[in-house]
C-alpha cells in the first residue's frame, strides 16, 4: 500500500459514508523554489478524477518583501490549466500575449491545445511588500478531438462566478453546474468544480457526478464513518446522496466529471498519444515553441533524465 494513499477497510458501512469513499490520498510536498505545494494528483493509485489529472494546493505561503512567486516560462500541450486563489496575487503571461493579474475568487482558464507557453510571476507592487499566497492549480485533459485546437486564454473575474447557499452553507460553483446554478467557465467535458465553507456541525449533500474528488483545504469533514482531515483528497464513488458534515469550521473543494480515458503525462506535457509528448519535448528543447511577450529571456529547461 502506498504511503501517499490508502483504501478504506472492507467492513465499512454501506451507507452514505464509507461506501462512497474509494481512496484517501495524502498529498506529496513539492518544492517549487521558495514555496511548497501539496500535490494530490496524479498518484500511482489514481491518475485522474473525471477530466482532472493534476491537483496542487499552493501554500499557504508567506513571502517577505523582495521575494515571491517566480515561475519562468514553460510549455504545455493538449490540456487546460485552471488557477484559483484564496489569498494573494499571481501575474499571468503567455505566448498569446495575455497579461492578467489573478486575484482571489477569479478563475483563470488557459487552454494549451496544440501548444502554449506561460509564466507565473508577480507585479512589483506585490513583490515589494510582505505578502501571502494560497490557491489551487489544476490541470484538466482535453477531449481527444480537441487536443490540437488553437491555444486560448479565458479570465473570469470573481464577480462572474455564481454563488448560492444550501442549508446555510455558502457554495461557489466554479466550473460546471450544481445546486441549480451554472458557471460561465468554458468546459470541454462534463466537468465539476465547486467550493464551500462549512461551520462546525453543518452538513452539505454533494452533487452527484460520474467521478468526484473531495479536497479538504482546512478543518475536518465526516463522511458517515470516515474522517477526512485537512489537505487530504478523497476519491468518491458514484454513490448518490453523499452527505458531508463539518467537525470544525472547514473549507472544501469538490472536483469531478466524466471519465477521460487514458492519458500520458511527462513533465508539463499531457496527451492521449505518447508520440505527441515526444514531439513536444523535442520542440521545447529546440526552441520551436512561441515566446512569451515581455518575458522572453528566461525559460525552464526540460528536466535532465
Amino acid at each position: 500500500m502506498s504511503t501517499q494513499s490508502k483504501t478504506l477497510e472492507s467492513d465499512c458501512t454501506i451507507q452514505q459514508g464509507c461506501a462512497a469513499v474509494e481512496l484517501i490520498i495524502e498529498p506529496r510536498p513539492h518544492d517549487l523554489g521558495g514555496f511548497t505545494v501539496r500535490r494530490s494528483l496524479p498518484v500511482r493509485e489514481r491518475r485522474s478524477v473525471g477530466p482532472w489529472l493534476f491537483f496542487d494546493e499552493m501554500g499557504a505561503a508567506e513571502f517577505a518583501a523582495g521575494s515571491g512567486i517566480n515561475v519562468r516560462p514553460h510549455p504545455h500541450i493538449n490540456l487546460a490549466t485552471v488557477t484559483y486563489l484564496f489569498e494573494g496575487e499571481i501575474f499571468h503571461r503567455d505566448s498569446l500575449g495575455s497579461e492578467q493579474p489573478i486575484t482571489p475568487g477569479d478563475i483563470n482558464l488557459m487552454v494549451a491545445g496544440k501548444g502554449i507557453v506561460h509564466s507565473e510571476r508577480e507585479r512589483p507592487e506585490v513583490t515589494n511588500r510582505d505578502h501571502r499566497l494560497h490557491g489551487l492549480q489544476l490541470w484538466m485533459a482535453l477531449p481527444e478531438a480537441d487536443e490540437e485546437i488553437d491555444p486560448a486564454f479565458y479570465h473570469y473575474p470573481s464577480a462572474h462566478i455564481p454563488a448560492t447557499t444550501i442549508n446555510n452553507v455558502p457554495v461557489r460553483v466554479l466550473i460546471g453546474s450544481a445546486y441549480g446554478v451554472a458557471s460561465p467557465v468554458k468546459t470541454f467535458y462534463q466537468t465539476l468544480y465547486i467550493e464551500a465553507e462549512l461551520q462546525a456541525g453543518q452538513s452539505l449533500q454533494l452533487p452527484d457526478s460520474p467521478e468526484r474528488g473531495l479536497y479538504v483545504l482546512s478543518g475536518q469533514i465526516q463522511l458517515q464513518d470516515s474522517q477526512v482531515n485537512a489537505h487530504q483528497l478523497v476519491v468518491l464513488s458514484a454513490a448518490e446522496g453523499v452527505m458531508i458534515t463539518a467537525s470544525e469550521p472547514s473549507r472544501i473543494a469538490l472536483i469531478g466529471g466524466e471519465s477521460i480515458g487514458k492519458r500520458y503525462m511527462e513533465w508539463n506535457f499531457v496527451s492521449s498519444r505518447k508520440d505527441r509528448i515526444e514531439q513536444a519535448k523535442q520542440d521545447w528543447q529546440q526552441g520551436r515553441f512561441e515566446k512569451v511577450p515581455g518575458d522572453e529571456k528566461e525559460f525552464i529547461p526540460f528536466p535532465a533524465t
